[in-house]
Parts: structure tokens; C-alpha cells; sequence
């Protein structure tokens, strides 16, 4: 919606303020979108490893007989996961040379999730965060894997709130990920005010 892009520009955030610090300047997606719609509103395509022929030290010229990759895909709301897939493997297959043959192997999928704007758990929350932190709270998106959530709102009729309290340099799920205790204490404050205000 129109209103959350205004609150996302309000951000501040930039193609250099947020690209730089990881060493590149143009973002990858749809042009004429900003880098946080692409990064929390848009579907991706990612190929996590691509694996293929030589890969040792030095050179060798020797003509590669398999090659594999590790792809994954980012959903947004109301994109089937299974219609992704199928037709990303109709795009690979008309696509691979003759007499070569390609294998998919899934590791699941589930649909994106999105809480609805206007939510009133959404507005409650919002501003018992505003409370807790002394600033405006603003929804953001966020790609994650957690299937139970798509279920709770499918099966359940339940939309499910989701509030982070990591930062941009905690290296999430990496060997040397961290999470800082100003973000731990405030944050179990945090939904202490949340679930106060939930019930009122």
C-alpha cells in the first residue's frame, strides 16, 4: 500500500547506505523500486552454490559432465509455491542443451504471509513499540522460513505478528552471529507492552 512505501521512504535508507557496507552500489531486482521495496516487498530468485567441473587449484581444460546449483525463491503474497516451482523447472528444461538431462530435488516450500496494514493488533503493537524504544515504529517485510505462520493463518484463520529486535551487523545465521543484551532486555520489555496493549 501507498501509505507503508511513504513510511519506508521516511527511513532514510539508500542504495549507498544500505548496499555500501557490503561493498556493491546497484541493487538487483525490478528498476524504478527502492532497495528496501525490493528487499521487504518483492519475490526473489537466489542461487544459494552453483557446483561444476574443476574447481581445484590451478587450471585444468577438462570439459565439465555435471554441474549443480542450489536455488531458492523468496514468495510474496499470493504466489503458490508449487506453481514457482513448476515453472522454474519448465524454464530450466526447455532451456538445457540436447542430450543433456537435468534432476530436481525439493526441500519444500510454503506461502508468503502478509498481516494486513490496517490491522488493529498491528496498530497496538506498533505503538507499544513507539513506547518502549521512543520512535516510530514502522512495519517492514522480512523474508523468512516459517512455514507454522502460513498454517496458523490458513487452518487457524490466526494472522500472526512477528517483531525482530536483531540489527543490520548481528550476522544472522552466521558462525559468528550475535545478538546484543540492549536488544534482548528491550525487546522482552517490549512485548511485555505488547501483550498488555493486545489486551485492552
Amino acid at each position: 500500500p501507498s501509505q507503508v512505501l511513504k513510511s519506508w521512504e521516511g527511513l532514510g535508507e539508500t542504495v549507498e547506505t544500505f548496499l555500501g557496507p557490503v561493498g556493491l552500489s546497484i541493487p538487483a531486482g525490478e528498476k524504478g523500486r527502492s532497495v528496501l521495496e525490493l528487499t521487504w516487498a518483492r519475490p526473489t530468485a537466489e542461487f544459494n552454490g552453483i557446483i561444476g567441473g574443476y574447481t581445484g587449484k590451478g587450471f585444468k581444460t577438462v570439459i565439465a559432465a555435471e554441474a549443480s546449483a542450489k536455488v531458492s525463491f523468496r514468495l510474496v503474497h499470493k504466489q503458490d509455491p508449487k506453481k514457482i516451482r513448476a515453472a522454474f523447472q519448465a524454464f530450466v528444461r526447455d532451456r538445457i542443451p540436447g542430450d543433456c538431462s537435468v534432476e530436481f530435488h525439493p526441500h519444500g516450500g510454503s506461502p508468503a504471509i502478509q498481516l494486513s496494514y490496517d490491522s488493529p493488533f498491528l496498530a497496538k503493537a506498533k505503538d507499544a513499540l513507539s513506547d518502549e524504544w521512543e520512535k516510530q515504529a514502522v512495519a517492514t517485510g522480512g523474508g523468512g522460513s516459517i512455514p507454522v505462520v502460513g498454517d496458523f493463518q490458513t487452518y487457524l484463520g490466526m494472522e500472526s505478528l512477528l517483531v525482530g529486535f536483531g540489527l543490520d551487523d548481528d550476522r544472522i545465521h552466521s558462525p559468528n552471529e550475535k545478538y546484543e543484551l540492549t536488544s534482548f532486555h528491550k525487546g522482552q520489555r517490549s512485548w511485555a507492552r505488547i501483550l498488555d496493549g493486545l489486551t485492552r
